[in-house]
């Protein structure tokens, strides 16, 4: 999960750059002509094609690799998933779903603003192509797969490519912060996210969820009704921080020009996109401004 937080130095171009990709590359979890590729190839259950679609890059890995690379997922709920969709639907065949079903929503969202997403899509090429994907499985992968030509798959992927190297970035901090998935998910809900938009969307039962709020409160970044201490704030906007340094470095080679160019172009791309999510959301993304 990438969260909000507040920048600081150089790190601001990443997340405010950031909160016009994140809203393209969502629809892949909230549009409903995703799903609906997948359960016409014989996929039931938005799971099976949720983790189907996300974990296809990384070829036909079992539930190890994908709990770990997700992060915040409880590893019963990976594991009900994979490997076994594999045997329904190969990875390359899931690639081609999730594309088709983001270029069916793109078309929708986007329509009268092809031109502009083509532009968007060319000046996001270049960061993708001095992309460091050290330490970035899940957007190593990613690259690996290269840009489409058709300029609303291009788009979707090249956002995706940013996505999860800011998330990748993102789990390393919080690793590195001493938290585990499940603790970082009640951290958040301590802080401004409600639990109803993460505990059922990760898989932790009440028992797991209520054993990570009790290792937090010992460190005493809980408080006793659960909301995060002055201690729990910081760890959290300290591994925020961490993220968009970790992230601001794929934007370092594109001149400050060019950066102000792909926000005037992305800006009305992400929003026609935000009507397809919902606030708050499991993924973290904040409310327009």
């Amino acid at each position: 999960m990438t969260g909000d937080g507040t920048p600081d130095g150089g790190t601001a171009d990443a997340r405010s750059l950031w909160r016009l990709f994140e809203p393209i590359h969502a629809v892949v979890y909230f549009a409903p002509e995703v799903p609906a590729a997948f359960e016409e190839a014989g996929l039931r259950g938005w799971w099976r094609g949720y983790f189907a679609g996300r974990a296809a890059p990384l070829g036909p890995v079992g539930p190890g690799p994908v709990t770990a690379s997700f992060f915040s997922f409880a590893p019963a709920t990976v594991a009900r998933a994979l490997p076994s969709v594999w045997r329904l639907l190969p990875p390359e065949r899931a690639l081609d779903l999730r594309r088709s079903g983001t270029r069916a929503a793109l078309r929708r969202l986007l329509e009268g603003r092809e031109k502009e997403a083509g532009r968007a899509a060319g000046l996001l090429a270049p960061v993708l192509d001095g992309l460091d994907c050290g330490g970035r499985v899940l957007a190593g992968a990613n690259v690996d797969l290269g840009l489409p030509d058709d300029p609303l798959d291009a788009l979707w992927q090249a956002t995706t490519v940013l996505r999860e190297h800011r998330g990748d970035g993102h789990v390393a901090a919080l690793v590195a912060a001493g938290l585990d998935g499940c603790e970082t998910l009640v951290l958040r809900t301590g802080i401004d996210l409600p639990r109803s938009e993460l505990q059922p969307y990760r898989g932790w039962t009440d028992e797991e969820w209520d054993a990570a709020a009790a290792r937090l409160t010992a460190r005493g970044l809980l408080g006793p009704d659960g909301s995060a201490t002055v201690e729990g704030r910081r760890v959290h906007a300290e591994a925020e921080r961490v993220t968009d340094r970790a992230a601001a470095r794929a934007w370092e080679g594109l001149a400050l020009a060019a950066r102000e160019e792909l926000r005037s172009v992305l800006a009305p791309l992400a929003a026609s996109c935000t009507p397809a999510l919902r606030f708050p959301n499991p993924i973290g993304l904040p409310t327009p401004a």
